[in-house]
């Protein structure tokens, strides 16, 4: 038997049970969250992903308090039920769709309880589809949207309210990316340059993203202004925007940087670090879709200023930024960036060499 709680809803695509995602192994469905302070403090994100072909769910928290990014891990057999949105100790409830959404967290000393609002509808990011020679690597979608958040998180029986005017991003994808155990015959990912910065603006919302081959060529790439409570007919996109963001010597992760769009400039100033790894992205033990069993749970906690930057699962980072645009105009943003093997425009070589 295949039928699920989701087939009781309209949300079939195929003449198939909704337990059924096309026939590629490597289908995902997944939330993302992010949140800081209006000074940059106080940085949270969330993940939670579900693999319907791998029959697998896993979730991530992660939290900085000091120099401590506190992880917690969950992975669980998925049952083929995807519209059960809890995994261990990590729960998604959708309040209202598009619009706001709560994460709930309890366990390993890790709690929270935060709340999503959103500012504006989402953007739809153009279809992110990748090959390399005959091998789809991705084919996915994704929608993107900026929010504020209410609610507490307590580690080790510290609680804290997220302080007055908290925002940040939360993301939903899905689709096609490498998840689980890797292809014995897919060969190794030799080159991936991906940058992202979703920033809160006092009264607005600006998102752009690049994915790029190792000449600087973009194969993937939107920016998006939104104004608050908005829909998309209210939306400004620009073609042509221009990141110039040196790394920081002797590690791959930004300094800071200038994104233009169209006549206008915004500088990102990093205030703090945060590392993908605590959410399962290119974690050697955690990464997404790996098979833990029926259920394991595990924190973690990473000392952010210990970090070898030149290990292969550290160089995926978000940059907690103070953004300035023009007339001084200022907001917190993040600056995602993950950059594997050799990209030209950056002077960047190797596999994870540094840069000089």
């Amino acid at each position: 038997m295949v039928l699920t709680k989701g087939d009781d809803y309209p949300l079939h695509q195929t003449a198939e049970p909704v337990a059924y995602a096309g026939t590629d192994r490597n289908f995902y469905d997944r939330y993302f969250f992010n949140g800081y302070a209006p000074d940059g403090s106080g940085f949270f994100a969330v993940a939670f992903g579900i693999y319907p072909h791998l029959d697998i769910a896993d979730a991530h928290f992660s939290a900085i308090r000091g120099e401590t990014q506190h992880c917690l891990h969950a992975s669980r057999r998925l049952g083929m039920e995807r519209m059960d949105l809890a995994c261990g100790p990590i729960r998604i409830e959708v309040i209202e769709p598009l619009h706001k959404l709560r994460v709930v967290v309890e366990g390993e000393g890790i709690a929270a309880d935060l709340t999503f609002t959103s500012r504006a509808f989402p953007i739809e990011e153009p279809r992110f589809t990748w090959r390399v020679g005959p091998r789809t690597v991705m084919d996915y979608t994704r929608l993107t949207q900026n929010g504020h958040y209410e609610g507490w998180i307590e580690i080790d029986g510290e609680r804290k309210t997220v302080a007055s005017g908290t925002a940040g991003t939360r993301d939903r994808s899905w689709g096609v990316r490498p998840v689980g155990a890797r292809d014995p015959q897919g060969g190794g990912l030799a080159q991936f340059f991906w940058q992202w910065t979703p920033v809160n603006l006092p009264r607005r919302s600006l998102f752009w993203h690049l994915n790029a081959h190792q000449d600087g060529s973009t194969w993937n790439s939107r920016t998006v202004i939104a104004p608050d409570g908005e829909g998309a007919e209210a939306f400004t996109e620009h073609e042509h925007a221009t990141m110039d963001a040196a790394p920081t010597a002797g590690t791959r992760w930004p300094s800071g940087g200038t994104l233009r769009v169209g006549n206008e400039s915004f500088a990102f100033e990093p205030l703090g670090r945060f590392q993908m790894r605590g959410l399962g992205y290119t974690s050697p033990k955690w990464g997404h879709g790996l098979d833990h069993g029926m259920l394991e749970i595990e924190r973690e906690d990473i000392d952010l200023s210990a970090i070898d930057p030149t290990r292969i699962d550290n160089l995926h980072v978000q940059m907690i930024c103070r953004v300035t645009g023009p007339d001084g105009e200022t907001g917190i943003g993040s600056f995602e960036q993950l950059a594997i093997g050799p990209y030209d425009p950056l002077g960047l070589t190797g596999l994870a060499d540094p840069a000089r």
